[in-house]
C-alpha cells in the first residue's frame, strides 16, 4: 500500500496554540483541551450522529484516498461532490451501505442538492430580512409598514415560491422512482410489494446527509433554521422529530415564509410542502418546471433569471456575481473540511471594489420593483426549440467501491504508515535517477489535456 507523507501544510485540528521551545530551539504546539470546555465531537441529525472534524490522520488518509482528483474539471473549486465526500468520510457508519452510496452518486441527486443549496441561500436570507424586520416595527422607535413594503414583502415570498418550486421538482423525480432511480424504489415491481421498513430507514438516512451538505454549503451557519426548515419540508409540521424552542415565526412571518400554498391537513392526508407547491402552479410560473430541460424562450425577465442561476456551473458562478453558499469557491481559502480559512482569505486582496465571491460584500436581498409580479402576468411566451444539456462528471467505479469500503479503508492506515517530512526529504536525497523521463512526462501533459479540454 501506498505510504502517506505528512506535510507542513497539513493543520492540526485540535484546541491549543504554537509555542516556542526555546531549549530545543523549535515551534511545540501545545494542546489546551479542557473536557469541561470542549464542545461535542459529534452533531445529531435525524439520529445520526455526524462527526464535526477530523484528526490529522483521518485528514491524510481523506486527502490521498477520498479527495477529487486534480484530474478532474474544476478541480480548484469547490462543487457539489466536495461537500459530498466531506459529509461522507464524517458520516457514521451506519449510513455507509451500497445502496446508498450508489444512490447518491447519481446525476438525480446531485441536481437535487443543488436545487436545495441553491433554495436554502435564499431562505436563510428571508429569516434574516424577516428578524431584523421583526425588531425594526417593534419597541419605542418603532416603524410604521407602508402599503409598499407589504408588497415587496410578498414579492419575496413569491420568488420563494419560485426556488421551492425547482426543489420540489427535483424531489419528485427521485420519490416516483423513474430513470437512474428506478433500481432505489421502495415497491418491487409486479408483486407491487413495498419495503417499508428498509425505505424508511433509507429516507431517514438521506435527509440527514442532505442537511449536513447544506449546513456545510453555508459556511456551517444557522443550523437549527436549517434543520427546522428540513423537517417541515419532507415531513410536515405533524411529524417534527425535533423543536426548537427559540424559533418562533407569527402568522403573518409564516405567511411570508412558507407561501399562499401551504395547507396543514389533518395527519392523515396532509402531503408535504414541497408537494403541495407542485400541486397548486400558477400560470405564470409553469416555465420554472422546464429550467434545465429547455431553453426558455419569452419576456419574462423573472424566468430568465433563475435559469442563469440554475444552469450556470458552480465554478463559473462569479461570472454572473451569484454566490451560492461556498459552491465555486477556491479551494485554496478554505481547509480539508471546508471551513474557511480567513488567514488565507487575507492574503487575497478581497475589497468591495474586488469581491467576486462576495465574502467582503454581505449577500443580501436585492430590493424588487413592486409591480414585478404583475408584470410578469402579461409577459408573452414562445415555443421552446432547444433542449438544455447539463454537464456532469461522473464518479469513477473504483472510487464508489472505495466509498463503499469506507471504514475497511480507513482502518488499513495506522501511525506507523506516516512517514515524516525529514524522512521524506531524506530519501529524496538518496535518489540517483533523474525523475520521469521527457516522454513520460509529455505523456501524461497530452492525458491532462485531453481530459480538462473540450476538442
Amino acid at each position: 500500500m501506498q505510504r502517506i507523507y505528512t506535510t507542513t501544510f497539513v493543520p492540526k485540528f485540535c484546541n491549543g496554540q504554537w509555542v516556542w521551545n526555546a531549549n530545543q530551539e523549535r515551534i511545540e504546539f501545545e494542546d489546551t483541551k479542557d473536557a469541561e470546555l470542549v464542545k461535542e465531537d459529534y452533531v445529531n441529525t435525524c439520529g445520526f450522529n455526524f462527526s464535526k472534524t477530523v484528526n490529522q490522520l483521518e485528514e491524510l488518509i481523506f486527502r490521498q484516498e477520498f479527495q477529487r482528483s486534480d484530474l478532474t474539471h474544476d478541480a480548484d473549486v469547490i462543487l457539489v461532490q466536495d461537500i459530498k465526500n466531506i459529509v461522507l468520510f464524517l458520516a457514521p457508519s451506519e449510513i455507509i451501505t451500497t445502496d446508498f452510496i450508489h444512490f447518491l452518486h447519481t446525476f438525480t441527486v446531485d441536481r437535487f442538492l443543488r436545487a436545495l443549496i441553491i433554495y436554502f441561500e435564499y431562505y436563510l436570507k428571508m429569516v434574516e430580512f424577516v428578524l431584523i424586520r421583526r425588531d425594526e416595527i417593534a419597541g419605542e422607535k418603532a416603524q410604521i409598514q407602508s402599503e409598499d413594503t407589504n408588497e415587496i414583502k410578498r414579492v419575496y415570498s413569491t420568488h420563494l415560491i419560485q426556488h421551492r418550486l425547482l426543489l420540489a421538482r427535483e424531489y419528485s423525480t427521485i420519490i416516483m422512482g423513474d430513470g437512474e432511480m428506478k433500481g432505489f424504489y421502495h415497491i418491487t415491481p409486479i408483486v407491487n410489494i413495498s419495503h417499508s421498513i428498509k425505505d424508511k430507514r433509507f429516507h431517514e438516512a438521506f435527509l440527514a446527509f442532505s442537511t449536513q451538505v447544506v449546513w456545510i454549503a453555508m459556511h456551517r451557519r444557522a443550523y437549527d433554521y436549517i434543520d427546522m426548515e428540513m423537517y417541515r419540508l419532507f415531513r410536515s409540521e405533524h411529524f417534527k422529530l425535533k423543536r426548537y424552542a427559540h424559533i418562533n415565526f407569527t402568522q403573518a412571518e409564516t405567511s411570508m415564509l412558507y407561501g399562499k400554498n401551504y395547507k396543514r391537513r389533518n395527519y392523515r392526508a396532509q402531503n408535504s410542502p414541497l408537494i403541495q407547491e407542485l400541486a397548486n402552479v400558477s400560470t405564470e410560473n409553469l416555465p420554472i418546471l422546464w429550467i434545465g430541460e429547455r431553453k426558455y424562450r419569452g419576456t419574462d425577465l423573472r424566468i430568465h433569471q433563475l435559469e442563469l442561476e440554475y444552469i450556470v456551473p458552480d465554478s463559473q458562478l462569479t461570472l454572473i456575481d451569484v454566490c451560492h453558499g461556498i459552491l465555486g469557491h477556491p479551494k485554496k481559502i478554505y481547509d480539508t473540511v471546508l471551513t474557511i480559512n480567513w488567514e488565507a482569505v487575507r492574503f487575497q486582496n478581497y475589497s468591495e471594489i474586488y469581491d467576486p465571491y462576495q465574502l467582503v460584500r454581505q449577500p443580501a436581498l436585492k430590493i424588487p420593483n413592486v409591480d414585478e409580479e404583475k408584470m410578469r402576468k402579461y409577459a408573452q411566451k414562445f415555443d421552446t426549440y432547444y433542449h438544455v444539456r447539463m454537464q456532469y462528471e461522473r464518479v469513477s467505479k473504483a472510487l464508489i467501491d472505495k466509498w463503499c469500503r469506507r471504514d475497511a479503508v480507513i482502518e488499513c492506515f495506522t501511525e506507523d504508515m506516516i512517514t515524516s517530512i525529514i524522512t521524506k526529504c531524506e530519501k529524496e536525497l538518496q535518489r540517483y535517477s533523474y525523475g520521469p523521463s521527457v516522454e513520460e512526462i509529455t505523456n501524461k501533459f497530452l492525458t491532462r489535456k485531453k481530459l480538462l479540454r473540450k476538442l
